[in-house]
């Protein structure tokens, strides 16, 4: 029996209906016929012209994604059992998927955990929360406080949440930018804002304030560790390196040498601090990839990864994403002997798979070699994929041997 609504309704078009039935989780403002009175952030009922019920979820007028929904479940009562639910379901998810490496993941990957507009990383004792919508604003002193407590009933100690609320997303939601340490209950804040994790073996320092996103990035975890797999006795070229990560698992898996490339010195600062940390001989060069990639050697190396930052952010923008990942990636292949490995890969949704794919075979072809493929992968599984959510699907890394 279903209880009693006692929520606003939103009436949606028949085609916000199309994909309401697909169980998307947002409804577009231009999606609205009409609606009864309600305040920004509340949560309201979606149905049908007709009356048909397709889920509940935050409202908010500032948004161009009007309706953030949250449950599909008439029965359900938005109360604090509620969310403690869902949040356990997220960290039971974690701890069941990433075993040992549960105390450096994301706990929650917004629509993917039915969270939309939330995100929190963990680096052992402290978590990492960017807030992007008005519903999860509202809430989080809830959320947050929960979190705590569930993580302490396993046994882990968090020291601190700081929020890295400085996205650009905030203000599409009429939020303000800003971050900081968020003022817990009975907990001191914490007077520091790095800390040091460990993935694959590798040590990390991480910069919760000033590292970008949340400070450091958990997605590429296990793409990381298939290249450590692949890297023994090859010379490895890590380009668009960052803090170092695909270049210090390469060395770490005893490659004869390893020169990671960025155009950021302060990027690699942090990258050759990682990699003293470590004890890892990496040669690290400030450069732009693009002219690297151009004026760089043939056959000088064994291996070549590409791991650019996203190209686009729209699909405005895709054309121009398309030349640039095609640029680097036939310069790269252009550049590997035959029978040398690249390992390459985009961290944008609108690069959807078939365009990336699509992008590879013309490199290739113009290039004049062929691709054995070794491994197609995503993004870790700390960052779940919902299939009726394409928006979770970001990630795409391939490594090829060139034929």
């Amino acid at each position: 029996m279903k209880i009693k609504r006692n929520y606003p309704q939103v009436v949606i078009s028949k085609k916000a209906e199309k994909r309401q039935e697909k169980k998307h989780p947002w409804v577009y403002d231009n999606e609205i016929l009409s609606y009864e009175p309600y305040e920004n952030g509340d949560i309201v009922d979606v149905v049908s012209e007709s009356g048909k019920y397709y889920g509940s979820g935050f409202i908010n007028e500032n948004s161009v994604i009007r309706v953030r929904i949250l449950s599909r479940n008439a029965n359900d009562v938005f109360d604090e059992a509620f969310y403690e639910r869902r949040l356990r379901h997220a960290i039971e998810y974690r701890k069941t998927v990433m075993k040992d490496d549960f105390s450096c993941c994301r706990l929650i990957f917004g629509e993917a955990d039915m969270f939309s507009g939330l995100t929190v990383d963990r680096f052992n004792d402290l978590l990492v929360a960017q807030v992007n919508s008005l519903g999860m604003e509202k809430i989080k002193d809830l959320l947050f406080h929960k979190l705590i407590e569930l993580l302490n009933e396993e046994g882990d100690e968090i020291k601190g949440i700081y929020e890295r609320n400085d996205s650009n997303l905030r203000e599409k939601e009429g939020l303000v930018q800003y971050k900081g340490y968020y003022p817990l209950r009975n907990m001191e804040i914490p007077s520091y804002t790095h800390t040091i994790i460990c993935e694959n073996g590798i040590e990390y320092e991480v910069d919760v304030e000033n590292g970008q996103k949340t400070g450091f990035f958990l997605d590429q975890k296990y793409n990381r560790l298939a290249v450590a797999r692949l890297a023994e006795n090859m010379r490895v070229l890590d380009c668009f390196t960052h803090t170092g990560s695909f270049g210090l698992n390469a060395a770490n898996g005893k490659a004869k040498r390893v020169v990671s490339v960025d155009i950021s010195s302060s990027a690699i600062e942090m990258a050759k601090k990682n990699a003293d940390r470590n004890q890892l001989d990496v040669e690290y060069v400030v450069a732009d990839v693009f002219e690297y990639l151009e004026n760089m050697k043939k056959n000088e190396f064994d291996l070549i990864i590409l791991d650019p930052p996203a190209f686009t952010k729209s699909k405005k923008t895709v054309n121009n994403a398309y030349e640039g990942y095609k640029k680097i990636n036939l310069a790269a292949m252009r550049k590997l002997p035959r029978g040398g490995y690249l390992a390459t890969c985009s961290c944008s949704h609108f690069m959807e798979n078939y365009l990336f794919v699509r992008m590879l075979k013309e490199a290739a072809h113009e290039a004049n070699v062929d691709l054995r493929l070794i491994e197609e992968r995503r993004q870790c599984c700390d960052h779940p994929i919902l299939w009726n959510v394409p928006e979770t699907e970001y990630l795409k890394f391939y490594i090829f041997q060139i034929c």
